[in-house]
């Protein structure tokens, strides 16, 4: 982020922690709990966002060198993430021409072939077909033309992209806008390195988990006892960018940094970003890593979603010298904290919430003044399916 934007959005944050203020959406909206529900939404989300739609399904970091693969299997379609000799990003269906087998069954690793188990097809790191047992008893096939078939994909500023239909096109500068796309690029992404993953399968629709990223409202009394003591809670900056946006979280440390020259001023230190990528990506950068947080629904259950949490440390944090080692532990331990947090506080609210919309106990929920990206959400994604905007109710 430019150093321009850092100070303008400190100041701003400074002066809605003095007054007392927080980010207003001018009204409150009334959001169906039927959104969390109905069977026939779910399935046009996940068709419309999922399914026919770039997903973000990792950052460089997960494939660090030539040969890394990881697997990926949470929108409908079995995928392989590779890094081919020459360092070229690629995604192909992890399905083999064969028989349909699933070619490779690990979630990451490094290989220089793929070979299915099923009768020895193999294929190289991008994909093309190279070995086929009992060549003249199989029956002559073209083997340039039977490699696993490759999606679109797209490495930028660190950002993964794979469409799920191969006929599909990546538009970044559409995905993310221009403006998003190189304020992203200014946090070298694409120099963080993998320290640890979590994954989460929670009974609560897909947008509730979303939710819980899109207001610090809750900070004082649902994490008094952990992150509140980090952050101040109700106080926040946002802005839009497109589908996207950009929440930013209050850290305490704000309080001290606001006594120093502003040149010093460092928005990770006073602030925690929270990047929101449409329709299912919350991106947390750090002054030493990155939270990566990729959010999907179950394909035939409204009422379930899985959470995949990776956490990226930079390199500076991660080479040996002196202290980084302890720097790293110490680093690990935090994020472990903090996906800890999301497991068993938030989550544990959006599974009540959950069960409360199961009920059909209440017809609506409300957004308030001061939780303007859940406005957005579902605005968004109400824009999205054709569906009218939720109205504002000044209040």
């Amino acid at each position: 982020m430019q150093h321009d934007t850092q100070i303008r959005l400190i100041e701003e944050m400074l002066t809605r922690l003095d007054a007392g203020v927080n980010i207003d959406e001018g009204g409150i909206r009334r959001n169906p709990t039927s959104v969390y529900t109905d069977p026939d939404l779910a399935e046009r989300e996940w068709n419309t966002f999922f399914r026919q739609h770039p997903q973000v399904i990792g950052l460089s970091g997960d494939l660090p060198t030539p040969g890394s693969f990881f697997t990926v299997s949470d929108f409908g379609i079995p995928i392989i993430a590779s890094r081919t000799h020459d360092g070229t990003f690629v995604a192909m269906v992890n399905a083999c021409r064969h028989r349909g087998t699933l070619v490779v069954d690990d979630e990451r690793g490094s290989a220089r072939r793929f070979t299915c188990r099923f009768h020895n097809w193999t294929y190289d790191n991008s994909g093309a077909l190279v070995g086929l047992p009992k060549h003249d008893h199989f029956g002559e096939i073209d083997m340039a033309c039977h490699g696993l078939v490759r999606l679109p994909a797209v490495e930028i500023h660190g950002l993964l992209f794979v469409h799920p239909d191969p006929r599909g096109v990546i538009n970044v500068d559409e995905l993310l806008t221009r403006e998003l796309a190189d304020e992203l690029k200014s946090w070298k992404l694409d120099e963080l390195v993998v320290a640890d993953h979590d994954n989460y399968d929670i009974a609560c629709n897909w947008k509730l988990a979303v939710d819980t990223f899109g207001e610090t409202y809750h900070f004082p009394s649902l994490h008094k006892n952990t992150i509140n003591l980090g952050f101040h809670g109700n106080v926040s900056c946002y802005e839009t960018f497109g589908r996207n946006h950009r929440f930013l979280l209050c850290r305490r440390a704000i309080d001290t940094m606001r006594n120093l020259p502003k040149e010093q001023w460092n928005i990770a230190v006073a602030t925690l970003p929270a990047y929101y990528i449409f329709p299912n990506i919350q991106l947390l950068p750090t002054v030493d890593g990155c939270f990566f947080i990729r959010i999907y629904p179950h394909e035939r259950n409204p009422r379930r979603h899985t959470s995949r949490i990776t956490f990226f440390l930079r390199r500076g944090v991660t080479e040996m010298s002196e202290g980084s080692e302890a720097r790293a532990a110490q680093e690990k331990t935090l994020a472990q904290m903090f996906a800890a947090i999301i497991r068993d506080e938030d989550y544990v609210m959006s599974a009540s919430q959950q069960t409360s919309a199961n009920s059909g106990a209440l017809q609506e929920v409300i957004f308030g003044r001061n939780e303007r990206p859940l406005h957005h959400y579902h605005n968004t994604y109400r824009a999205a399916l054709g569906m009218e905007p939720l109205p504002l109710e000044v209040v």
